[in-house]
C-alpha cells in the first residue's frame, strides 16, 4: 500500500491560525504534515506558549508523534495518530486563548469514536482570540444546527497576562453532518451590551458604557457592567451583540496597557456598527471559523461581509487536506457569497 505523502506548508504567511487549522484538518484526516518558518512574519516568529498547547493537546488526543514542539520553534512535523475520545485537561500557563485550544480539538473530537469532556485553563478574554461569549453564543450554535452535538461553558474569567480563566466542553460524535446554509440574517431578536470587568477603577468600564451607547445611539442601561471578581488578574472586555433568527455576532474590545476606556469601546461599537449596516449574516471572524465545519459537511454557503487574509488562506490550506472547492463571489458592495462545494 502507497504511503500519503507528507503535507509541505509554509507558515510564514499565516499566525498561529494557520498551525491551528493545520492540526486540526490533521487530526481529522490522518495526514501528516510538516510545517515551516511558523509565524514567520510576525514580529516574535515560531510557537508561544499557546500555540505550544494547541500542538500538545491536539498530540494528546490522537497519541501524535511530532517534533519541533518547543517555545520559539520555527518548525514542526506532526504525524497523527486515531482521535480517541476521553477526559481530557490543558493548561496554558498564561493569558493564552482558551476558546483557540477547544477550536482546534473540537472538529477532532467530534470524529472520536466516544464522547469526550474537555477542560482547559488560561485566558478567556484575549486581545488576539474570540472572547467565550463568541464561541458559546454565535459559533456554537451554527454548528449545532449542522448536527454537531457539543456544549460550552465559562467556569472562571480569565484576563492577560495572568491568565487563570477556565472553561470546560462536552463533546459527543456527530453522527451526520449537515451542510450549512446561512443567507439571511432573519428577524431581528435583541441588540446587548456587557462589560465585564475585574480588580480595575470602576470609571474605566463606566467610560467604555458612555462611549458605546453614544456611537451605536443605545439607551443608557442597555450595557451592563457584570464584575468578574473571580479572575487572578485585573481586566477588562466589552462585548456588544447584535442577534437575529438565524445568527448572532458579538464584537468585543479588550483592555490593554496603553490604550484608552474609549479606544477599547470605540473599535468594538465600530465593529458591531459596521456589521449591522450590511445585509451579510456572518461576520468576519465568524467566516474564518464556519470553513473547516462546511469542508467537513462536504459543501455550504453562507454570506458574509468581506474576506479577510485569514479567510484567503484558511480556504487554500483546507482544500490542500479535503476533496472540497471554496469559490467566493460578490453579491452586492459589502456581501460576498462564499460557497464550498
Amino acid at each position: 500500500m502507497k504511503s500519503t505523502p507528507i503535507l509541505q506548508i509554509s507558515g510564514e504567511s499565516g499566525g498561529g491560525q494557520l498551525l491551528r487549522s493545520s492540526l486540526s484538518l490533521s487530526l481529522v484526516t490522518g495526514r501528516a504534515f510538516r510545517m515551516t518558518n511558523i509565524r514567520g512574519k510576525r514580529p516574535k516568529p515560531g510557537l508561544m506558549r499557546q500555540h505550544l498547547t494547541c500542538v500538545k493537546a491536539a498530540a494528546a488526543v490522537c497519541d501524535a508523534s511530532i517534533d519541533g514542539a518547543e517555545l520559539g520553534s520555527v518548525e514542526l512535523v506532526f504525524h497523527p495518530g486515531k482521535v480517541v475520545g476521553g477526559d481530557y485537561s490543558f493548561a496554558i500557563g498564561s493569558g493564552g486563548s482558551t476558546t483557540l485550544v477547544l477550536q482546534t480539538l473540537l472538529p477532532a473530537l467530534l470524529h472520536a469514536e466516544t464522547s469526550s469532556t474537555l477542560r482547559i485553563e488560561g485566558g478567556t478574554h484575549n486581545p488576539m482570540a474570540p472572547p467565550f461569549e463568541f464561541i458559546e453564543q454565535c459559533y456554537l450554535p451554527v454548528i449545532q444546527s449542522m448536527g454537531v452535538k457539543a456544549t460550552a461553558k465559562l467556569e472562571r474569567h480569565g484576563f492577560m497576562q495572568a491568565g487563570g480563566g477556565v472553561i470546560t466542553a462536552e463533546i459527543n460524535p456527530i453522527k451526520k453532518w449537515k451542510k450549512l446554509k446561512l443567507i439571511e440574517r432573519g428577524d431581528a431578536v435583541e441588540s446587548f451590551g456587557r462589560v465585564l470587568h475585574a480588580h480595575l477603577h470602576r470609571d474605566i468600564a463606566e467610560r467604555e458604557i458612555a462611549t458605546a451607547s453614544h456611537l451605536l445611539e443605545w439607551p443608557s442601561g442597555q450595557i451592563e457592567l457584570r464584575y468578574a471578581n473571580d479572575s487572578t488578574g485585573p481586566g477588562n472586555a466589552i462585548l456588544l451583540g447584535a442577534r437575529f433568527a438565524n445568527v448572532c455576532e458579538i464584537t468585543s474590545g479588550i483592555a490593554q496597557q496603553g490604550k484608552s476606556s474609549e479606544a477599547v469601546a470605540t473599535s468594538a461599537a465600530k465593529s458591531l456598527r459596521s456589521y449591522l449596516a450590511s445585509s451579510a449574516p456572518v461576520g468576519a471572524h465568524l467566516a474564518d471559523q464556519l470553513l473547516l465545519p462546511m469542508a467537513l459537511a462536504g459543501g455550504g454557503v453562507f454570506h458574509t461581509l468581506s474576506i479577510t487574509d485569514h479567510t484567503q488562506t484558511n480556504m487554500a490550506l483546507i482544500e490542500q487536506f479535503l476533496p472540497v472547492k471554496f469559490t467566493v463571489e460578490e453579491l452586492e458592495l459589502g456581501v460576498k457569497q462564499i460557497r464550498c462545494s
